[in-house]
């Protein structure tokens, strides 16, 4: 079957389904395959559930007409999602990123959301199964959509831009993160930097933080449209202005000054709600629309969120880490106005052999900024070597038992770890 004769089909049932635990009436199931599972020996079960039709790849025994058998599975998908963005015809812009693409996505589609009608990667579906899905979820009434692409191998970027096709792109920053799969800083920086080598060859622009250099040099011939938190430097200008805890900015727009109070937490989110304004100006949404667009918006999902116990504040910021994240993080939290003050940090994952190297620089960051009280938990931090006054954990269980026979009171908490460490289970013995 020809991806234009599956495109008709997925036209009449534009619902897509690749777990089949989660069958939607009429939708269409693709039987994914993975290293711990293989979809197609659920393609007959995802029928009997409510799909439509199961795309597979292997020929099942007891065939049924509503299976549709396909060379690959994945490519299929991947092929649609190219061939519903092409007949959509509407304006992408694509986000990568080392640290806060998620935030800045999320505050990006808030402002756009005031002018069209957007359509915008959820949670963190931004790999190659997560990008194709992102896609066929837009439909004819979506005016703008932003697609949040990630990657931890050389490539993968260059791969999601040949199916998203972007017009539009934005790199928030480069940093230390999944040096295992890129092998250095400037493998990162070179596959980050595939998202502007692509929109060149598309001849599309890109949204440009003037300031950091690293993104500069990067950036090429590609048409760039800039904002820049320098004084005087080129493009829109933001300036921070207070972070204790909320971040609050303001932003040089044609006509002057406007302040903006943000519920976000921590002075590095300066930079992700600039992304947002200087975009949101680029496509005319007006400077009072964007101001309550950044205004209105609440982090979720343990980024940059601000909690409060019965016994303590807590500053959230547990969905992921890597050394760049958690060095902002920490410099950030130690500025606020607060005491006392306390961190729980987690192991950061795939830093291959970096990794002790850069647990060891965290602490001793850690260690210079003077925190009341200092938890870590995780292997890798175990491993270092770290002053008597801090308390160092194996795992998450050994450091709730320190928690609940302390019940630490009256503090707040900056809690930030990779996401495999879940530190959010802390949360509820604070």
């Amino acid at each position: 079957m020809s991806i234009q004769e599956l495109y008709e089909i997925f036209k009449r049932h534009p619902k897509i389904s690749t777990d089949s635990r989660m069958i939607e009436e009429g939708c269409l199931f693709f039987a994914l395959k993975g290293e711990n599972f293989n979809g197609n020996k659920f393609a007959l079960g995802a029928l009997q559930a409510g799909a439509s039709f199961s795309i597979i790849d292997e020929a099942i025994d007891q065939g049924d007409e509503r299976c549709i058998l396909v060379e690959n599975v994945l490519s299929t998908l991947q092929d649609l999602s190219r061939y519903h963005r092409e007949q959509l015809g509407i304006p992408i812009l694509a986000i990568t990123g080392t640290n806060g693409k998620t935030t800045t996505k999320e505050l990006v589609a808030a402002v756009l959301s005031r002018k069209f009608n957007v359509a915008y990667t959820k949670g963190n579906l931004n790999n190659h199964i997560g990008v194709p899905l992102t896609l066929l979820s837009m439909n004819s009434d979506t005016e703008f959509g932003i697609v949040e692409m990630g990657a931890n191998h050389p490539g993968e970027i260059n791969e999601l831009c040949s199916i998203a096709l972007p017009d539009y792109g934005l790199i928030t920053n480069v940093g230390k993160a999944h040096l295992e799969g890129f092998g250095s800083f400037e493998g990162v920086k070179k596959t980050k930097a595939e998202l502007y080598r692509f929109m060149e060859s598309k001849q599309g622009k890109i949204f440009l933080n003037s300031a950091n250099t690293d993104l500069v040099g990067m950036s090429g011939e590609t048409s760039k449209v800039y904002y820049t938190t320098k004084r005087d430097g080129e493009g829109i200008e933001g300036e921070l202005l207070n972070s204790s805890p909320f971040m609050a900015f303001q932003v040089k727009f044609p006509k002057g000054w406007l302040y903006i109070k943000t519920n976000l937490v921590g002075d590095y989110n300066l930079e992700n709600a600039l992304a947002a304004v200087c975009i949101g100006n680029f496509f005319g949404t007006e400077p009072l629309e964007i101001q309550k667009a950044i205004e209105d918006y609440r982090p979720s999902n343990n980024r940059s969120q601000f909690i409060k116990t019965e016994r303590n504040r807590l500053l959230m910021d547990a969905y992921n880490a890597n050394p760049t994240s958690m060095r902002a993080a920490l410099i950030s939290f130690s500025k606020i106005n607060s005491t006392p003050k306390a961190v729980i940090l987690g192991d950061m994952f795939e830093l291959g052999e970096a990794s002790l190297e850069e647990h060891q620089k965290i602490i001793d960051l850690v260690g210079s900024l003077g925190f009341s009280l200092v938890l870590l938990s995780g292997d890798q931090f175990s491993k270092c070597k770290f002053p008597d006054y801090f308390h160092v954990f194996g795992n998450n269980s050994l450091l709730t038992n320190y928690i609940e026979d302390n019940r630490p009171s009256g503090f707040f908490f900056l809690i930030k770890g990779s996401r495999g460490m879940k530190l959010e289970t802390v949360i509820q013995k604070l």
